[in-house]
């Protein structure tokens, strides 16, 4: 599978609203700590503007309400992983994506089947406290090669300036979230990074 260049993570239904109708092909909506009938109408709000748009949707996290709502792509970090049904997952048909921060995340990734896998931070991030160092532009050419043809997205501390750095080391795509959400202009933000990474998505358009 091939994955947009442009990876965007937001908190809400309403940062979907705002910014996909500007190109953006990719979007994880990565909602936490809401009540059900809440995190369901993000969902359904979600998945329908990216349904107009032409864009990608990826739930974090919430993989039955997923299945539910008739989504088709899930996000999980290690611990969700641990959880889940990954039997009802494929069932359903959802893609996979894990997060991963070492070699033993890496193997236990692995072993889940994901059609993608995440590893961060690459650069420090502020977005939440991590156990685990920067690990670096280089370290996303080692993963790359220790997955093969499985996609890699990179995470943490990637600005539009930084994009092409981890695209160039063989990530299929650079995920965002606080260089975005945190501008003072978000929309001329999102343009940016749209016009960063053009070159990678019309390098894929090109392989289709």
């Amino acid at each position: 599978m091939r994955l947009d260049p442009f990876y965007l993570i937001v908190d809400s239904a309403d940062w979907i609203e705002r910014l996909v109708s500007l190109g953006v092909k990719l979007v994880q909506l990565r909602v936490k700590d809401r009540p059900e009938a809440e995190l369901r109408q993000e969902i359904r709000r979600s998945k329908a503007v990216c349904l107009a748009y032409g864009c990608q949707l990826i739930i974090n996290d919430y993989w039955q309400l997923a299945i539910d709502e008739g989504c088709d792509f899930i996000h999980l970090g290690q611990e969700d992983l641990a959880e889940a049904d990954l039997g009802a997952i494929r069932s359903a048909g959802l893609k996979l994506g894990v997060s991963t921060h070492d070699v033993a995340e890496l193997d236990t990734a692995l072993a889940a089947g994901p059609d993608y896998v995440a590893l961060g931070p690459v650069w420090p991030t502020i977005l939440k406290q991590m156990k685990w160092q920067p690990q670096g532009v280089e370290r996303v050419g080692d993963w790359k090669r220790r997955i093969g043809t499985l996609p890699l997205v990179a995470i943490g501390g990637i600005s539009a300036e930084r994009a092409p750095l981890v695209l160039e080391q063989g990530a299929a795509s650079a995920a965002v979230v606080t260089d975005i959400l945190l501008h003072e202009n978000p929309e001329a933000r999102t343009r940016q990074w749209l016009t960063a990474t053009a070159p990678w998505r019309q390098h894929s358009a090109e392989r289709a």
